[in-house]
């Protein structure tokens, strides 16, 4: 692989949720457990992981799997009658979102420190578990290495219309839009957005259909998290990926780094099961498990990332906190106005 570059309110949630792409599968537990977890995770992606801590623990585990907005809205109209114990997210702006509404409860300090500081709240509510970058994926065939983008916004210019795939109703790019929003205000951003468009910027519904096209041939660059091209590479070999992913600058919006994350809930039943639950996920073997399967950041010290990709303490994004990535409709309402959704 060659990488270039290192360097609360329940309304908006509805819409979010209503708007934003299934990212896993629903489903749900025995009902009868020890604790009880809502996750936007994907089954496929976690399920041997929580078998493994039930057998390590002897802790049973009933996990509602579902789209982290959804789930969001549904811990904001269960309020304090929630049977959830925890909440795993897929991304720090839903977890944000709940703890705004007052549902999450205090993390042990201990717990909060394997990780940095700008990877956890700063109310100590929630904490990330894994991390991932935004890149982009490009045809090496189609774009010369001379010609790739140093920041996002070079992407509507002239030479690259007609060129770029981005995924507007996927979270992680809604969670990108909103860092853009944050750090370069949304006059900035709406005019992005609409000049994309205009520059003929392809539309797919998820980041696996970007690679998929850009390692085809069908389009020359994409917008995606890291992991996407580390699972296709895992399934296929890298040998056999011709697409090659690649970082924009350091502090452009492009270069954001989001973490899936968990929060307490304060009226959990199970709180003890629920903090033993958030221990093991940042303990070694479980983030090793996020680096092999997953092939996402881990965030604790002496675990390494896959081979071949910069330290996660080199990459830096722009100058948003997590929590701030909250304020999903109004990124909605952008990429309304602009057509993309």
């Amino acid at each position: 692989m060659a990488i270039r570059g290192v360097g609360a309110a329940i309304v908006p949630l509805l819409l979010v949720a209503s708007l934003t792409a299934c990212s896993s599968d629903e489903g749900s537990g025995s009902g009868d457990a020890d604790l009880v977890v809502y996750t936007g995770r994907s089954e496929e992606q976690i399920g041997d992981l929580i078998d493994t801590f039930e057998a390590e623990t002897g802790t049973t585990v009933d996990v509602r799997y579902g789209d982290t907005a959804e789930l969001a809205v549904q811990l904001l109209e269960e309020g304090d009658a929630s049977p959830a114990d925890l909440f795993w997210a897929q991304d720090a702006g839903a977890l944000s979102a709940v703890d705004e509404a007052g549902l999450l409860t205090d993390l042990a300090p201990g717990l909060l420190q394997r990780v940095p500081a700008e990877y956890r709240a700063q109310d100590g509510r929630w904490v990330g578990t894994s991390g991932r970058a935004r890149v982009y994926a490009y045809n090496p065939d189609l774009v010369a290495e001379p010609d790739l983008p140093d920041s996002v916004f070079d992407l509507t210019e002239p030479e690259w219309a007609d060129r770029v795939a981005i995924a507007p109703t996927n979270g992680s790019f809604q969670a990108f839009v909103t860092a853009m929003r944050q750090s370069e205000g949304d006059a900035v951003t709406e005019q992005w957005l609409a000049d994309l468009k205009a520059n003929g910027a392809q539309s797919y519904e998820s980041n696996t259909l970007i690679l998929d096209a850009v390692d085809a041939g069908d389009v020359d660059l994409g917008l995606i998290n890291h992991y996407y091209w580390f699972q296709k590479a895992d399934e296929v070999g890298d040998d056999a990926v011709t697409a090659q992913i690649g970082f924009f600058e350091p502090g452009d919006p492009g270069s954001l780094v989001n973490v899936s994350g968990v929060g307490i809930l304060g009226s959990a039943e199970n709180s003890s099961e629920a903090n033993e639950f958030a221990e093991y996920l940042l303990s070694s073997p479980a983030q090793e498990y996020f680096v092999d399967v997953a092939k996402e950041y881990p965030l604790i010290k002496g675990v390494d990332p896959q081979p071949g990709l910069p330290p996660l303490k080199s990459l830096q994004g722009p100058d948003v906190e997590l929590y701030e990535l909250s304020d999903l409709a109004g990124t909605l309402e952008l990429l309304t106005e602009t057509g993309w959704i």
